[in-house]
């Protein structure tokens, strides 16, 4: 139970919808129930609320996938001037980097989230996420990139 807030914020933060953040958590915590058995519980916690909003967001992709087109990848040019991350951290505020955080991809918004809001380590992370921890520390590279570039553009993505 200790770790509540930490499944509750993550769902929030993948889903994006309080409700269904709610539901995601609740889900967890009934399906980790009986299957605790020792050690750290945070990031095995943390990957079945990360699988069931996975889950969540497939669901919402395939009923709204006639209707609109994700685009995977985006294309961002490269920086002139100081360095984006630098200006950023001059001249934005928090609410500006979480509005930008909300804009990633969820592949990328949740390392940036086990990182940088839950201090999850590398390895955790790839815990959770069920990747290799070479993934991890590219996508949360990636994640900082698109980051810096959307904050230094006044936080709309490109």
């Amino acid at each position: 139970m200790r770790h509540l807030d930490a499944a509750y914020n993550l769902a929030l933060w993948l889903l994006r919808d309080s409700n269904d953040a709610e539901d995601a958590t609740q889900s967890s915590l009934f399906k980790a129930f009986d299957r605790m058995h020792g050690g750290d519980a945070k990031p095995w916690l943390l990957a079945i609320v990360r699988n069931e909003c996975m889950d969540a967001l497939h669901s919402r992709s395939n009923r709204t996938r006639s209707e609109t087109v994700f685009e995977d990848c985006l294309e961002f040019a490269e920086a002139i001037g100081p360095d984006p991350e630098e200006a950023a951290m001059r001249t934005l505020d928090a609410e500006s980097v979480l509005a930008a955080i909300q804009q990633l991809p969820p592949e990328f918004r949740e390392v940036v989230i086990l990182r940088e809001v839950e201090e999850l380590s590398y390895r955790e992370i790839a815990k959770v996420i069920d990747k290799p921890v070479g993934t991890v520390m590219s996508r949360l590279a990636r994640a900082r990139g698109r980051l810096q570039v959307m904050l230094a553009a006044g936080g709309e993505a490109r």
